[in-house]
């Protein structure tokens, strides 16, 4: 299969069955059940849920202004003119991605209500699925923000994926992992549906595979292994 299409058909093909998988089974509402006691979520105020939610969009702040460091380091010297690509890669992703698309589109305008404020949580609002859009503005739990800047993390992965594939690797683990914890902190705490953390990961990965393509990181010579690129001058 080839790669471009490969990159774009695993992470979609993943999230629409989970998406079927999480409304057949029901388990959106039976995860957050599991965390609310008395129309309380007292789980979500322990550690290390309530440090997580407080470190926030940290993480992803430094790895995108360490990415315009790179980018600006780049233009004023001739040996990192390398740097630039993917340096404005962690800048577009992080700005595009969790900024635009994640918390400016879907949670100001698709609606879909907070665990902690539908009705069978004691709140007064009717329970909708991811492609349920709700009232603009009334509702703002799909996708989770928090979530969207955890799996940032991964974005290095793209940059070191051509370039170190054990570094790439780890970043993509240490990414997966980071937002893995974080939406188990917005679920205890009663701030988001497992479908909206499934969805922050999708739509940053999509436009982040889209960003790979379309900056050219896939074909950059200056990111090739050092065998491949002395092979290939040889």
């Amino acid at each position: 299969m080839n790669t471009k299409i490969r990159d774009v058909a695993i992470p979609v093909t993943i999230l629409v069955l989970a998406t079927v998988l999480i409304a057949w089974s029901g388990v959106d509402l039976k995860l957050s059940a599991q965390f609310c006691i008395g129309g309380k979520w007292p789980v979500g105020d322990l550690q290390p849920w309530q440090a997580l939610y407080k470190l926030d969009r940290i993480p992803a702040l430094f790895v995108g202004v360490s990415g315009l460091g790179a980018a600006i380091l780049g233009v004023l010297y001739q040996k990192r003119r390398h740097w630039i690509r993917p340096g404005l890669f962690l800048v577009i992703l992080l700005a595009v991605g969790p900024g635009l698309v994640v918390n400016s589109v879907f949670k100001e305008y698709w609606g879909r209500p907070r665990p902690r404020e539908v009705t069978q949580f004691g709140g007064k609002k009717e329970f909708l699925h991811p492609w349920q859009k709700g009232v603009a503005h009334a509702g703002r739990s799909f996708p989770s923000g928090h979530s969207s800047a955890a799996v940032y993390l991964v974005a290095p992965y793209f940059v070191y994926r051509r370039r170190n594939t054990r570094v790439a690797r780890l970043w993509l683990v240490g990414g997966l992992g980071f937002g893995l914890m974080m939406s188990l902190a917005r679920i205890t705490q009663g701030g988001h549906f497992l479908s909206d953390n499934l969805w922050a990961w999708g739509m940053v990965h999509l436009i982040a595979v889209a960003l790979y393509y379309v900056m050219g990181l896939d074909r950059d010579d200056s990111v090739r292994p050092k065998a491949e690129a002395e092979s290939c001058s040889s």
